[in-house]
Order: C-alpha cells, then structure tokens, then sequence
C-alpha cells in the first residue's frame, strides 16, 4: 500500500509505515482508528476532560495534542527497548469518549461506560487525559471487570488523595475516594515523585520525589515490584511527575522533578507484572512550549506500549506492513 493516512487506509495491522511527521490524518502512533475489537490488545482512546482541575485547564485538548506528537515517534525500533512494539501487539486508536460538558454530573459514568465494552473484548485499555480525574472511573470499570481492587502504580508531583468527606471528587480527591471505596488495593499500590505535602497517605504506599531522587531508579523499581506483586495493576502517570523543564504545559506543575530517560528507565523495571490499564494525563497545550509536553506524552504512551508488549512475540505477518 501507498504509504499516508494509515490511520484509514492501513490493512495489515502490524508492523510501522514511514509517514511524513507533519501531515497525513492523525490518530496515535499513526494506528487505524477502528472500534472493532477482535484480534486487538491494546485500544488507545482520548478522554478530553479538564473540568475537575484545581488550577490551569486545558487537558481537553491533551490527547488531540499527544496524538500529533506521536508521529514523531513512528519510524519502528522504540530506544532504548530496540523493538517495534507494533510488531508485537495489535494497537488501535480508539478515538474519543464523547461527553456533554454542559453536563458534568453525567460525564462520570459516560466515561466508564465507554470503557466497558473494550475490557469486555479481553483489550487492555490505554487512555490519553485529559486531567487525572479521568482514571477513577476507568478504575471503577476495571475494578468491576476483573471483581478485585486495583493496584495502583501512580507517578505524579501529588498524591491526589486529599479527603473530601462530603463526596467531592476532583483530580486531587479521587484516590481518596478510590481507596474508601475499594476500587483500588492501597496495601498493594504505590505512589512515586511528589513534591507536596499529604501526612493522610490513606494506605498507599508513597515514595517522595525526595526519596525518589536520593535513593534512585533501581530502588523504585524494586519498590514497585515488591508492593505490587502479581495483583492486576493500572499504571496512570501524570506528566506533572517530570520537572517543569522537561513538561511545561500542565495544570499544576511543580519544580524539583525528573527527566524523561528516568521515566523510562522506571517502565522498563516494571517488565513482567499483571498490567491490566494505563494512562497518562495532564497534558495540557495552552501551557506547553515547542510541543515538548505533547512530546513526552506520546513517548510515555509509546513506552508503556513497549512495557506490555516486552514479553510478547512478534507476529510473522508484521514483516509484510501492507
């Protein structure tokens, strides 16, 4: 086939076309955009929600924003894992959860209800925030799909667990209420990177971005390891868990942060456990300079694709890419 617009015209869903970065249709990693399931193992899908900020909005437009960016990332090998995950898996783009901003109270569960047919199909979810609200009720489905509490592995600059006895739920309470309420497994999840205050760590185990950088990678790495176990785990990562100098263009950016290579180097030491979801959110490009967030959005996408498809084999039509 021709190459350009694979993201409709593609056949064969294996393997990478070269396209041009700055044209063509867009859809994430230049994947078909399709809500056929069969045969699928990943279904990548945007949730362009920001109405549940504290501070800075415009998470909406982070997935159409991670999209575009990820066709820089579309040439085959990922480095440092020197294999073309799209050899291994088949990836779709979901497209979009549709929702009423206008009604906000609904949006909720229009979120998981768009993500129980895709767990229903035996796919494992990737989502595209959005701001972090968005992973409750992606956990919510999850949690009833797979009839246990989630573990959670959760980088960010903050814990998103501040209590709200009064049912408020916004991206800095949902973990709160997550825990409560037995979505996720506080005693088998882990928190890493902030760089706020929370003494109420309401069970979950918390790694400080202070910690984080005294100890290293490969002490993280065994901490995640050790708490989470085989138990199914959602791994959600908030771009605000980088520095502000490395991702810019988020709601509540906060100094002191990591760089990219660390970020990978942390999904490369989770090889090998239960992945049942991930996501990653808090892009946000009113704020963003030169796309460098978009950029790392789509890298970490990119990367947690390549984590899922580590111990997979490649298919032998991914050789023949049309």
């Amino acid at each position: 086939m021709e190459a350009g617009d694979s993201a409709f015209r593609r056949q064969n869903p294996y393997g990478t076309i070269a396209e041009p970065t700055y044209s063509g249709a867009l859809s994430f990693m230049r994947r078909r955009y399709s809500r056929n399931l069969e045969g699928v193992d990943v279904a990548v899908f945007g949730l362009p929600y920001d109405l549940a900020v504290s501070n800075r909005p415009g998470t909406r437009f982070g997935p159409r924003a991670i999209r575009a960016a990820s066709t820089n990332l579309c040439f085959g090998e990922a480095w440092p894992w020197y294999f073309d995950p799209f050899d291994r898996l088949h990836v779709v783009d979901y497209g979009d959860c549709v929702f009423d901003h206008g009604r906000p109270a609904q949006i909720p569960e229009q979120i998981k209800a768009f993500v129980q047919p895709i767990l229903q199909a035996g796919v494992t979810p990737l989502a595209m925030g959005g701001d972090h609200f968005i992973t409750y009720p992606v956990l919510q489905a999850l949690r009833e799909h797979h009839g246990t509490p989630i573990s959670l592995i959760h980088f960010d600059a903050h814990c998103d667990t501040w209590a709200d006895e009064d049912g408020r739920i916004d991206h800095g309470t949902m973990f709160y209420h997550a825990a409560k309420q037995g979505v996720t497994a506080p005693e088998r999840s882990i928190q890493l990177g902030m760089r706020t205050t929370n003494h109420e760590t309401h069970g979950y185990e918390v790694k400080s971005g202070e910690w984080l950088h005294r100890n290293g990678i490969p002490a993280a790495i065994e901490a995640i390891r050790s708490r989470v176990g085989d138990h199914p785990c959602y791994i959600t990562f908030d771009v605000d868990f980088l520095d502000p100098s490395v991702a810019p263009g988020t709601g509540t950016p906060v100094c002191g942060g990591f760089n990219m290579f660390q970020a990978i180097e942390l999904m490369q030491g989770m090889k090998g456990l239960n992945i049942v979801g991930m996501d990653v959110v808090e892009v946000s490009p009113p704020y963003d300079h030169a796309e460098m967030t978009a950029l790392a959005g789509a890298t970490l996408a990119h990367n947690m694709l390549c984590l899922f498809a580590h111990d997979k084999p490649e298919v032998s039509s991914a050789t023949d890419k049309e």
